[in-house]
């Protein structure tokens, strides 16, 4: 029988040999570690990220990929991160010039003076709120806005740097695009030089008119300083796509808005990492809705509440609220038909996506994904087709007629704002029309002339479905588990279409018709419609309210008549002071009402614990809230009417509101009464808080007419109660209240 020595002795015998033969493969005897198996996919991944180098190195990512250009985006909607991805791929069109598309805060921007000089550096700037840069700019403009700004080798001069810079605005503010103005002449001191004229977009007028007017001549000067030529590249692909014949269902994209939403949508166990937000949004559910109007009024209000309960988000008064809307059925409907794609089989077929340039153009949405969800949920459709995207289709005309409507819209302004802009046609009308397809079919199915447009252009010419924003209309002290939305449903009779035999059509608001077939199916209740609505529809084209599949894909938006809608938060700063005892003058006509009621909720909060703790006593010595607010009737459009004298009961005489009835009260000449009057009626009252008391002023609402109209009444009193006039002493305080931050608006156009 064999001992122990000799059991070891023959184990010895028979290992070592094998250990020594092996022993390039075993990492515990000094070899190296075997790599886990991985497709070739995810191993290129790999070495690809270990040959970027410090990820927050544009200039050596640029060198390392033989890139002349980067594009970075200033964007808090998205928007100038779509004119910059427009602006890379024709830069590469014209000239076959590559370029890196970057974030501002995902890169360390001192190293602008590393940047060669045969290379560009465009900037692509939104100016957001009062002539504030965007969030991921931020970092940015406080770095080019230090006295003596220290870049990366040391110095404080950019003399080695070409630039571009257009900027995104909206007219009817009163710092038109700053952030791009401002980072002009910054660069311009640091002794950059400037390709062509700084470009300015008017969201109020035309962003798009005023890009295309403004491209040419800058492309002109950039071929000169850069040294390219036009006719470089052509029409070049930016996506490859791929039917995808068998691929795990789970594993497919039905609309979901992010990778972790399919897991939880898949029902898969896996858990899921990190929180809710842009990236990821929340589907939240609703918890009530209602209709503000009275059934009488030809207009529509909803007042919707999201359920947070578990979602880890967290408001603010002042916040906004974003609400991620799907496209309405028929204009889903009508674009597969167009692109022949509109039979159960094909529209539900799979495409995966890949991107043959991420640096110039990212998959702008998850896939694989289905044509239906694509078109339904990713892709916006349902905007006023551009001249751009036009002249670009047209080379997939199906004959030499309707190619030569679609070069006469791209390229005539004037024919393109009578025939296309003016009646508000989105895409897929176009392409029909240009055909002669009938464009008022509301039912399926849709017949249309077929195009052959290649799918991977679609996706690159058709910009992303973004969030529609909206102030909160409630305060979390006292409704912390619930975000709550004011929207006017948006609905109008649109210029005389050639198309539609010479006469308007209603247009629809994409998002806000989307809330209302919410609280529609929510409450059981369909849109009231007054006789003379009912009248005005049977005037005009497309009668039919759109309809929205609101079960959201995988029909997980809808259980047991719980309506979900994602949603995510956008932090803000408009704020109430700290202290009760800081008056405050709050102007907000109509939906402009909506986060005074979160202010006033706030206060409310406040005061209740305060009444506890110190006794009925305790708002003595709080300063006024003064709410002035406008809308037609009393008896017709007056938000939240009920509950404005709770409020005033409640807080004891603190909160004084002040009503405008513009159809019902009247100005001595017989003019209609607006809340800018009812300012320059209470001018007694409000410029002592405004001088002597240090009080804060909120603006909110329409910016065009109405927040203009305001500020000249405050400049009127306060010019007066300085004993000056308007002109020096009122522009003078205003000026200060705005850099104090004592004056903020909350607008839109």
């Amino acid at each position: 029988m064999a001992t122990q020595l000799d059991i070891l002795i023959i184990l010895l015998t028979v290992s070592l040999p094998l250990l020594y033969l092996f022993r390039e493969s075993l990492p515990f005897i000094g070899g190296k570690p075997i790599a886990p198996k991985q497709n070739g996919l995810a191993a290129s991944k790999i070495n690809k990220v270990e040959e970027e180098g410090d990820p927050r190195d544009f200039v050596g990512k640029m060198e390392r990929a033989g890139k002349r250009a980067v594009i970075f985006y200033g964007s808090q909607t998205g928007t100038a991160e779509e004119y910059a991805i427009r602006l890379a791929k024709e830069a590469k069109s014209r000239f076959g010039l590559s370029s890196l598309v970057c974030d501002p805060e995902e890169y360390d921007m001192n190293l602008l003076d590393r940047v060669p000089e045969n290379s560009v550096v465009i900037f692509v700037m939104a100016t957001y709120g009062e002539g504030e840069p965007t969030d991921n700019a931020a970092a940015l403009m406080e770095l080019l806005s230090e006295e003596e700004p220290e870049f990366s080798e040391g110095g404080n001069r950019l003399e080695n740097l070409n630039y571009v810079v257009f900027g995104l605005g909206n007219k009817t503010y009163e710092f038109y695009n700053e952030v791009a103005r401002k980072l002009d002449e910054k660069l311009t001191n640091l002794g950059a030089k400037r390709i062509g004229e700084r470009g300015e977009g008017d969201d109020d007028k035309s962003m798009e008119e005023d890009y295309l007017a403004w491209k040419d001549p800058m492309w002109e000067q950039f071929s000169k300083v850069l040294n390219v030529e036009e006719g470089g590249s052509g029409d070049v692909a930016d996506f490859l796509v791929t039917e995808v014949t068998s691929h795990p269902p789970e594993k497919v994209f039905h609309g979901e808005l992010s990778a972790r939403a399919l897991i939880s949508a898949s029902g898969a166990s896996t858990p899921i990492s990190g929180g809710y937000g842009l990236k990821n949004p929340y589907p939240a559910p609703v918890l009530a809705s209602k209709e503000l109007f009275t059934v009488d009024s030809d207009r529509n209000c909803v007042h919707i509440e999201f359920d947070l309960t578990g979602s880890g988000l967290t408001y603010q008064h002042g916040d906004h609220v974003g609400i991620w809307p799907s496209n309405p059925d028929i204009e889903v409907d009508r674009i597969l038909s167009v692109l022949g794609l509109d039979s159960e089989e094909n529209r539900f077929r799979i495409v995966d996506i890949e991107s043959l340039d991420p640096a110039l153009a990212k998959v702008p949405f998850p896939t694989p994904a289905t044509y239906d969800a694509i078109f339904r949920h990713y892709l916006d459709i349902s905007a006023i087709a551009s001249r751009q995207t036009i002249s670009f289709l047209s080379r997939y005309a199906p004959n030499e007629e309707s190619k030569e409507k679609l070069v006469s819209w791209g390229t005539n302004k004037e024919l393109y704002q009578k025939e296309i802009d003016g009646p508000a046609l989105k895409l897929a009308e176009v392409l029909q029309a240009s055909v002669g397809d009938d464009v008022n079919q509301h039912e399926l199915p849709i017949k249309s002339t077929k195009w052959n447009i290649p799918f991977d252009r679609i996706v690159s010419n058709v910009p992303r479905l973004q969030p529609r924003y909206y102030s909160i209309s409630s305060s979390s002290k006292l409704n912390p588990n619930s975000i709550h939305v004011t929207a006017v449903v948006l609905k109008y009779q649109s210029k005389a279409s050639p198309i539609h035999h010479h006469e308007p059509r209603w247009v629809f608001g994409l998002s806000t018709n989307f809330i209302l077939n919410v609280k529609n199916a929510h409450s059981g209740s369909s849109t009231p419609i007054s006789d003379e609505t009912k009248e005005a529809l049977e005037g005009v084209t497309m009668k039919k309210v759109p309809s929205y599949k609101l079960s959201g894909p995988r029909n997980n938006y809808v259980k047991e008549n719980v309506y979900k809608v994602p949603i995510h938060v956008r932090r803000s700063t408009f704020r109430l002071p700290t202290s009760p005892k800081v008056p405050i003058i709050m102007i907000g006509p109509g939906t402009g009402v909506a986060p005074f009621r979160g202010f006033v909720q706030e206060r409310i909060a406040l005061a209740r614990k305060a009444i506890e703790k110190n006794g009925p006593d305790a708002l003595k010595d709080w300063a006024p809230m003064y709410l002035f607010y406008g809308c037609r009737k009393s008896n017709e459009d007056f938000l939240y009417k009920d509950e404005w004298p709770q409020y005033e009961k409640e807080l004891n005489g603190v909160l004084r509101m002040k009503v405008a009835f513009s159809r019902e009260m009247t100005k001595p000449d017989g003019s209609k009464v607006y809340v800018q009057d009812l300012i320059h009626d209470a001018r007694s009252e409000l410029a002592p808080l405004i001088i002597d008391k240090r009080a804060y002023i909120y603006i909110c609402g329409d910016a065009k007419s109405m927040s203009k109209a305001v500020e000249e009444r405050l400049i009127q009193m306060l010019g007066e109660a300085k004993g000056g006039s308007a002109e020096v002493e009122g522009v003078k305080e205003l000026k200060m209240l705005k850099e104090r931050n004592r004056l903020m608006t909350d607008v839109w156009s």
